[in-house]
């Protein structure tokens, strides 16, 4: 949302998490969408709060160790404010409001939308169409943050030798992952019946996401992730941070899984059921077609298996790449496995090169 003006071909991703640093290189071939290189990189415990920088210097170190390894071919980057961190807003303007017309009337009604002083926003808008019921109207989707929030993502971009073009939104990014897993077939009347539901599994949140759409119609938020389980194994068995990542994410089974897999897993579970729940409890929901797992979380041993059992869905692993071109220098078996993790990054490598 929040853009800097400047345009390319290609453009990267990078979602930081208190886990990874995780980078994607995309660009456009044609009419498809194309793979030139990525990379993950585990983010020092404390760095991080909450998607939140804490420690710059450890981030821009991380971010330095995943530029390396990718070695991407342009330095144009996208990063993501947490969406608990933006105020988004849909308003009505008259039509025959220019761009300039819109930013002045923002800026002067700007106590009536945003909780902040207007000296420390940062805000982008959207123009969605004619409001459907009054056509001298359109809505406007306004986006604002604290500025500070911005400053930091983009210090961390341009330290680490990038250069920022846009700050965007977590679950904007998400919505435009989202559209990139659905066939090219269907058509805008289809899209707008489909209902699906995101599990987003991180480190330190789960979020429950229904879509309808393409767009996040609904959300839940969870305070469970990986990094209860990882905890969990270092106690356990004394492990260093590293190690017990390294044990989780093998699935060593002869070491744990009984004793904490399993009761994590059914955990995970629970709270997935629980938030199939509480959205159904909501008036007008929509039957939900399909459940879709994201985040380094959701690839648990026996996880997708569990839910699929105990919700009656149809629950999938997401692959946002799985209809992209590849470029040779990517590891296939790797990227395959990351695929779910790299939902936020691939929307935002998508902001640009998709419209």
């Amino acid at each position: 949302m929040f853009g800097f003006k400047a345009k390319g071909q290609g453009l990267l991703g990078i979602d930081i998490t208190s886990a990874t640093v995780k980078l994607i290189e995309l660009n456009r071939q044609g009419s498809r969408f194309g793979v030139e290189s990525y990379a993950v990189r585990p983010v020092p415990e404390g760095a991080v709060v909450e998607r939140r920088i804490r420690d710059m210097d450890e981030v821009v170190m991380t971010l330095k160790r995943a530029i390396d390894h990718a070695s991407p071919r342009t330095t144009r980057a996208v990063v993501a404010l947490p969406t608990s961190a933006a105020i988004t807003k849909v308003i009505q303007l008259p039509m025959s409001f220019s761009d300039d017309d819109i930013e002045a009337r923002i800026a002067l009604d700007s106590d009536k939308h945003i909780p902040y002083p207007f000296s420390e926003v940062a805000l982008d808008f959207q123009r969605l169409g004619p409001h459907h019921r009054y056509p001298d109207q359109q809505d406007i989707m306004l986006v604002a943050c604290r500025l500070q929030d911005v400053e930091l993502l983009t210090t961390a971009v341009t330290e680490a030798g990038l250069t920022p073009v846009a700050v965007d939104v977590e679950g904007f990014a998400m919505e435009r992952a989202y559209r990139a897993l659905l066939p090219a077939s269907l058509t805008l009347e289809q899209l707008e019946k489909t209902t699906d539901a995101l599990l987003d599994c991180g480190a330190s949140m789960t979020s429950f996401h229904a879509v309808t759409g393409g767009r996040i119609v609904h959300t839940r938020d969870s305070v469970m992730g990986g990094r209860q389980l990882t905890d969990e194994i270092r106690q356990t068995y004394r492990l260093t941070l590293e190690e017990a990542g390294i044990a989780k994410k093998r699935g060593d089974r002869e070491r744990y899984e009984e004793r904490l897999l399993a009761p994590f897993r059914t955990s995970l579970v629970q709270q997935a059921l629980r938030s199939l729940q509480l959205y159904y409890s909501a008036a007008g929901a929509r039957e939900i077609r399909r459940l879709i797992l994201c985040g380094g979380t959701s690839m648990l041993d026996g996880f997708v298996q569990q839910l699929a059992r105990e919700s009656g869905l149809d629950v999938v692993l997401a692959d946002p790449f799985a209809d992209m071109t590849l470029s040779k220098r990517i590891d296939v078996t790797a990227l395959s496995r990351d695929a779910p993790a790299m939902m936020t990054a691939c929307g935002l490598a998508l902001k640009e090169i998709a419209s």
